[in-house]
């Protein structure tokens, strides 16, 4: 256990995407010992992410786009199946996540649920990421999604089978942690 945890120095190492910060701090342990460590901690900003199902059809709603960072570590293609995520920018989890729905899925969303909020890489990034679940309809599609252009997006949207998207879990073809986790609380609270 340890407390008494001080911040004695940061430094920006990096502000042209996002901030990278090294941190220097110290914490006393519960002998009483002081130690001083520097770890480096990575500012994205904070998240939220939405699983869109439909229990009728038995079907939800991700989206397919290329992850840089999963290419360069072994995604042949750099492409990743997903739920809808976005950053909050500078607005509340659930405005964000209804604009980021629109935006990369076409489905204009009323009901949403939030269902918990975790921390996704806690050892290395401070973003804390709101998870949703909504259920949609044919009827609620405004527009093909994709994302916007502005921002680059070349997001692909999937209707996919839950049992289908479960199995895509064994393969691999999912590798999502957000994905894996909106379609196992799916199981877990017996939603489909």
């Amino acid at each position: 256990m340890i407390n008494h945890v001080k911040i004695l120095d940061t430094q920006v190492l990096s502000d042209n995407w996002y901030v990278l910060r090294k941190i220097t701090y110290e914490y006393f342990k519960k002998d009483g010992s002081r130690h001083v460590q520097t770890r480096e901690a990575y500012d994205r900003g904070n998240g939220a992410t939405i699983l869109l199902y439909n229990p009728q059809l038995g079907t939800v709603i991700l989206t397919r786009q290329f992850r840089l960072p999963t290419f360069v570590n072994g995604n042949n293609d750099g492409m990743m199946i997903e739920a809808c995520a976005g950053l909050l920018d500078k607005d509340n989890p659930e405005d964000c996540i209804r604009r980021e729905t629109q935006e990369e899925t076409g489905y204009k969303i009323s009901d949403i649920r939030k269902v918990f909020e975790a921390y996704m890489s806690p050892g290395s990034v401070t973003e804390i990421l709101y998870f949703f679940i909504a259920e949609y309809s044919k009827e609620m599609k405004v527009n093909e999604g994709g994302g916007l252009q502005d921002e680059e997006e070349n997001i692909e949207v999937l209707e996919i089978d839950y049992e289908q998207a479960l199995k895509m879990l064994q393969t691999g073809e999912i590798k999502d942690a957000k994905t894996i986790m909106l379609l196992q609380y799916l199981r877990i609270h017996s939603l489909m």
